[in-house]
């Protein structure tokens, strides 16, 4: 591209900055997004949108895309993924080995006697919930684990949002009272 005397597709220089300056605008905010997706802090992910730039208006027919934003916005898209894994290509390289990273990972770690009673918890946890009725298994479901606003509950079961909140006290009520009797038992 000779910018002195114009693009190679015969653009002047100030149309082809403008169509640059539209490109940026059209483009910036989702690509910034594409590279923070790729696990890059702000000030990265601005370096790798602008890296994208410049290798795309270093491309011999750049400016024959000026009328393609929607080819360019992908060309651009695909550019700041590979750059932004190669930042963090570059990074994981550059970071020092811990000595002791997997006797610090292990301490860190719950032991297997941990697992295995958060395992029989969740178990226990599961038949109790199987014990609830029909509509409080749907309540406990939206409101608890799904977390729906009560309105949005009470809409999509076909209840007054105090009946929501009446099905959700009763639930847990029983919840607590079967998780108890399941611990009091264990402990016998």
């Amino acid at each position: 591209m000779n910018t002195a005397q114009g693009t190679s597709g015969g653009m002047t220089r100030e149309g082809f900055l403008a169509w640059v300056t539209t490109l940026v605008h059209a483009h910036r905010a989702h690509l910034l997004a594409t590279a923070r997706r790729r696990g890059l802090e702000a000030e990265d992910a601005l370096d790798c949108v602008q890296e994208a730039f410049f290798t795309f208006l270093r491309l011999p027919d750049a400016d024959l895309l000026a009328a393609r934003t929607e080819e360019a916005g992908r060309l651009l898209t695909t550019l700041v993924v590979h750059t932004a894994l190669n930042h963090r290509r570059k990074v994981a390289r550059r970071a020092p080995e811990p000595e002791d990273t997997l006797s610090e990972l292990a301490a860190d770690l719950p032991s297997a006697d941990e697992l295995v009673a958060r395992a029989e918890t969740r178990a226990e946890l599961v038949r109790c919930v199987e014990r609830l009725s029909r509509m409080q298994q749907a309540v406990v479901r939206l409101r608890l684990l799904d977390e729906c606003p009560g309105e949005e509950v009470s809409e999509l079961l076909g209840l007054s949002p105090e009946n929501v909140r009446i099905h959700l006290f009763r639930a847990r009520r029983q919840l607590r009272e079967c998780l108890e009797l399941s611990a009091a038992v264990d402990r016998a």
